[in-house]
């Protein structure tokens, strides 16, 4: 199915079935493997985000419902998302921009619904995640840092400062990640920009708004874990951040390679990003 603009999508009833994974396409890099890939982790509706010009191929025509939007503008995916949150309240929700990946704990063997269903019981409305930035290990054979075949991640240098309210009081249960390349190459990304820390994986509810820098207005919404234990937490698998240092003229010419000491292939497995405590389960086994 095809909607001419956001507002058709969100009158179209498509959001009632959850969880719902929206995807925000903001070129054509591995747009169909992003696609694919979310097919695969259940969600109960997919949509694509994206620009008129772009082509979507004929595979996903039943699976996927396709919105003409440009992500690109100012607060595109923001108004996006909370257009979704204010239609479907109740619903889960996912987001993401093409050339990011899901996981989660067991997600080979175990849909999103079900762990949706598992932090609802918890009493979480939403899942922390941390994006874990992908890069191709050989950017002569691969200049745009993007490839499946090749894709590699950070096994270390990843921590977290204690976020703090304006009087520099700490915020209970709230901290800012870093890690990946926002932080090795941290003098190219905009200071707003460094955490990776997203909380992409919620349940939508009245009154609920995302900002611009992915926190939430509601404060429970932006906490790692709840009061009484650790909670389950999942990982966005993300080229973006290596595709924009490699096509921006002000850090491409600084970069002749991510690889480093601690670079590791990515396998594509849940339990890679386990045994590196990139996410956790919590209490789900």
């Amino acid at each position: 199915m095809r909607y001419k603009n956001l507002t058709e999508f969100t009158g179209s009833g498509a959001l009632a079935n959850g969880p719902v994974g929206l995807i925000f396409v903001e070129d054509e890099v591995e747009v169909a493997s992003t696609l694919r890939h979310h097919i695969a982790r259940g969600f109960g509706t997919l949509a694509a985000f994206m620009p008129a010009e772009f082509a979507l191929g004929g595979e996903f025509e039943r699976g996927v419902h396709r919105v003409d939007y440009d992500v690109t503008v100012d607060g595109g995916l923001r108004d996006a998302v909370n257009a979704c949150i204010a239609a479907a309240p109740g619903v889960w929700f996912y987001y993401g921009y093409n050339a990011e990946y899901l996981f989660f704990p067991f997600c080979e063997t175990r849909s999103v619904g079900e762990m949706a269903g598992f932090s609802f019981e918890e009493r979480r409305d939403q899942v922390l995640c941390y994006v874990v930035d992908l890069y191709a290990a050989d950017l002569w054979a691969h200049p745009s840092a993007v490839s499946i075949g090749n894709a590699h991640l950070d096994r270390s240098g990843y921590y977290a400062l204690a976020r703090t309210d304006p009087w520099n009081n700490p915020i209970d249960r709230q901290m800012d990640f870093f890690g990946g390349l926002r932080w090795r190459f941290e003098e190219h990304i905009p200071k707003a920009r460094r955490n990776i820390d997203r909380v992409a994986l919620f349940r939508a509810q009245p009154g609920l708004l995302l900002g611009d820098d992915h926190t939430f207005n509601l404060e429970e919404y932006n906490t790692y874990a709840c009061p009484w234990h650790n909670s389950l937490t999942a990982a966005v698998c993300s080229f973006r951040t290596a595709k924009a240092l490699k096509r921006n003229p002000g850090s491409t010419f600084d970069i002749p390679t991510f690889y480093w000491h601690n670079s590791s292939p990515f396998t594509w497995t849940s339990r890679q990003l386990l045994d590196l405590g990139l996410m956790e389960p919590g209490q789900w086994f």
